[in-house]
């Protein structure tokens, strides 16, 4: 059985972005501790994606060892982000559904 996370990033705080979710999402998936990951963009993290450089280059790095990265086409929409997170090829659509069945299939989910 494949061994998923998903990474529900919603904080604005550049710590715990740069020091908890973006480190953790690196280092787990170099050291192989979970077979995939997916993180997902949601809410106020939106916007420091798009205002600081620092953290856009590490999403960007995550994807380079085949993290998927993901955003909510909602709060893209309204925080007007769109086009700052597909300049970082980052995919982005209603995820919603995504997160309900993530819930619901009980596969492993980090919330920040």
């Amino acid at each position: 059985m494949k061994k998923e996370l998903l990474i529900h990033w919603t904080t604005d705080n550049y710590d715990t972005a740069m020091n908890m979710v973006l480190l953790y999402a690196y280092n787990a998936k170099k050291k192989e501790l979970w077979d995939e990951i997916t993180l997902l963009v949601w809410g106020a993290s939106q916007n420091l994606l798009r205002d600081n450089k620092n953290i856009s280059k590490k999403v960007i790095e995550l994807q380079d060892v085949n993290i998927r990265v993901v955003a909510c086409e909602h709060c893209a929409s309204e925080q007007g982000t769109k086009e700052a997170l597909e300049a970082c090829s980052i995919d982005v659509f209603s995820t919603g559904k995504l997160l309900t069945q993530w819930l619901q299939s009980k596969k492993s989910i980090l919330t920040v």
